[in-house]
């Protein structure tokens, strides 16, 4: 190296120490800056949407069984001690005794319209005496339950108040993306507009057994009891869920919250407004998914779809033309997948509407349109099985080959009785879980909905059954109430 490129690189050299000693700094300047940012997106979001954010309180009265004095008295180690070391609890003298006692419980809830309405649980109103929901200001309210709907765990109450309120723009949840930001609001254990930052981590969560219709939004935003029927945002400040569980082993936050998509909530909102209740889209048919070996068995190359199982007579799908064995792989022109998703959709589909179904039937795609019937409900707004008759308390079931056999009715004809409520009619006149109902008012059944309707048309109070139990018969009157 000769001298003028020494020279040179020793004049340089200090000036590339000093730049190099800087980049650290720069970097953390802009990671500041950036956490700055973020810390300011969340502020702005806050001041939105928490003086739409309710504290909600509920009462209610319930009945309590109190346990009259054993010769042992009230003992301080309860009826455990007693079942543990002498095998059973202490005798008791007297009989149990009933007395009401109010019950009070606290959740969340937003406000989504400026006269008043605000979405929640229904775990967190259902069944209530008395709501009152708290503002931020302060302001306390008496809320009238407008409507409840458990099979989604969504209800709807409502204030009065004499000037306009505060309120929430419900968003779109069908664009939401795993990683996006996500805020939840709420008064977790009673402390109240509390705010909690994370991620949407999974969507379209079912299977967890929580609700009769599951499509939960997955988010690692901190939710805790008391979180229940508060909002989950994004960073326009626009409602995309409702929290509503947490998935714990202590019963505290574990970094895995579910929300219900907004989408889901809005179509319940709407029918318990006009309604009060909320009607179910049925298409009457039993599904599966469509595995890899099944695919393989019905000659399909594809695994995206679900299988009929089975199609309900009399049912929409029937009037249709849908068979056992199709393969349904799109709904109104988007694709199907999964069973929890397709049956929601046709649960919220709205009666007497017509669908367009996609399906694969020996090898070829085929188009059907059905016209959604509507769902039996009971008072609760739960799901009725087709079979069920809610007015009688028993369940039926057609005798299948394989039923036949394990209960040892090989050789006969009949229904099968699959339940029986405790205290129904159907209790009363003698029937059991595994009886064969083999007449009705004297005429030979073989499906459910002969039973149904020969009971239906009959113009007498009492019905005749003969009713098969193992190996014998015998004649059951079944007494109708008016």
């Amino acid at each position: 190296m000769n001298l003028t490129k020494r020279l040179l690189l020793l004049a340089i050299l200090p000036l590339l120490l000093i730049i190099i000693g800087a980049l650290p700094v720069a970097a953390q300047d802009a990671g500041l800056k950036n956490l700055r940012e973020t810390g300011k997106a969340f502020r702005s979001v806050a001041k939105q949407v928490s003086p739409a954010v309710v504290f909600i309180q509920v009462e209610k009265e319930a009945e309590q069984q109190s346990i009259s004095t054993s010769p042992f008295g009230n003992h301080p180690f309860g009826d455990e001690f007693f079942r543990r070391f002498f095998g059973q609890p202490p005798q008791q003298r007297e009989p149990k005794k009933t007395k009401k006692r109010r019950e009070t419980g606290q959740g969340s809830g937003f406000i989504i319209s400026s006269d008043g309405y605000i979405m929640t649980n229904n775990h967190v109103v259902g069944g209530a005496d008395r709501v009152t929901v708290q503002l931020l200001d302060g302001r306390e309210f008496t809320a009238k339950i407008i409507g409840t709907d458990p099979p989604t765990d969504v209800a709807l109450i409502k204030i009065e108040a004499e000037e306009k309120l505060p309120y929430l723009k419900l968003g779109n949840s069908d664009r939401l993306e795993v990683g996006d930001w996500v805020l939840a609001f709420g008064n977790p254990f009673g402390l109240s507009h509390t705010l909690t930052a994370g991620i949407v981590s999974a969507k379209g969560r079912s299977g967890i057994g929580l609700t009769d219709y599951e499509n939960f939004i997955q988010t690692d935003a901190a939710i805790n009891p008391g979180n229940s029927g508060g909002p989950l945002v994004n960073l326009d400040a626009e409602v995309i869920g409702m929290n509503t569980a947490i998935f714990s082993r202590s019963g505290g936050y574990m970094g895995i919250g579910f929300a219900i998509p907004i989408n889901m909530a809005k179509t319940i909102h709407t029918q318990l407004i006009e309604h009060g209740s909320v009607t179910r889209g049925r298409l009457g048919v039993y599904i599966q998914e469509l595995t890899k070996e099944l695919a393989e068995s019905f000659d399909i190359k594809q695994t995206q779809g679900i299988l009929i199982a089975q199609v309900i007579d009399d049912s929409p799908a029937e009037d249709a033309g849908l068979k056992q064995g199709d393969v349904i792989v799109a709904l109104d022109g988007k694709k199907v997948t999964r069973v929890a998703s397709f049956r929601n959709k046709i649960a919220l589909t709205r009666p007497n509407s017509k669908v367009a179904l996609t399906i694969i039937r020996n090898g070829r795609r085929k188009s059907i349109e059905v016209t959604v019937g509507a769902l039996d409900s009971d008072e609760k707004g739960k799901p009725v099985d087709s079979d069920k008759i809610p007015k009688l308390g028993m369940s039926l079931q057609k005798l299948t080959a394989e039923l036949a056999e394990q209960l040892g009715y090989e050789e006969a004809e009949g229904v099968l009785v699959t339940a029986v409520e405790a205290g129904s009619l159907a209790e009363r006149a003698g029937l059991k879980r595994g009886d064969l109902i083999e007449e009705v008012n004297r005429q030979a059944v073989s499906e459910p909905r002969q039973v149904k309707k020969l009971i239906k048309e009959s113009q007498k109070k009492t019905i005749l059954l003969l009713v098969r139990r193992k190996d014998a018969n015998r004649y059951l009157a079944l007494k109708l109430e008016n």
